[in-house]
């Protein structure tokens, strides 16, 4: 078990970067996935499955391991899918996901009024220091979506 987060400034949204034919994958297999990579079990706090079903990983109040120099500041929930079936970037995720993801946002707001909410991508470093993360920034296209136009719309 990770330590005690003591802040969260931010609610970062993820993807497992798998296909939307591995419907199977929950928070069980990317926790073996994560003991793979030698960390000590799933890095993120909540996932989503493709049927909407939300599941819990790390503790809600410790430090995750899913967003590099933001875990001891971050809560992160990833949604199952996220590439198309030649394993490139592709909002692919259901409607029931989209659903659950809304209803654990809205908790996590609560619990974290002040916590930003953004996807995984949002945190890349800003190479130009213009102050606005472009999409040739990225290191990451996770979530393959844009977090805050979609929440502009929920």
């Amino acid at each position: 078990m990770r330590p005690k987060r003591n802040q969260t400034n931010y609610i970062v949204v993820h993807c497992s970067a798998t296909k939307a034919s591995q419907d199977m994958v929950g928070a069980d297999t990317i926790d073996i996935w994560h003991k793979n990579r030698g960390w000590q079990g799933i890095g993120y706090h909540i996932v989503i499955k493709r049927n909407g079903v939300v599941q819990f990983g790390e503790p809600i109040d410790n430090r995750g391991a899913h967003v590099k120099g933001h875990n001891y500041e971050s809560v992160g929930v990833c949604l199952v899918g996220g590439l198309d079936e030649n394993g490139k970037a592709e909002n692919n995720f259901t409607k029931r996901q989209f659903e659950s993801l809304e209803v654990v946002l809205i908790s996590l707001a609560s619990k974290y009024p002040e916590a930003e909410i953004l996807g995984h991508r949002d945190l890349s470093p800003d190479q130009n220091n213009d102050g606005v993360i472009e999409s040739w920034e990225w290191m990451k296209e996770c979530p393959c979506f844009d977090v805050r136009e979609w929440l502009n719309r929920v």
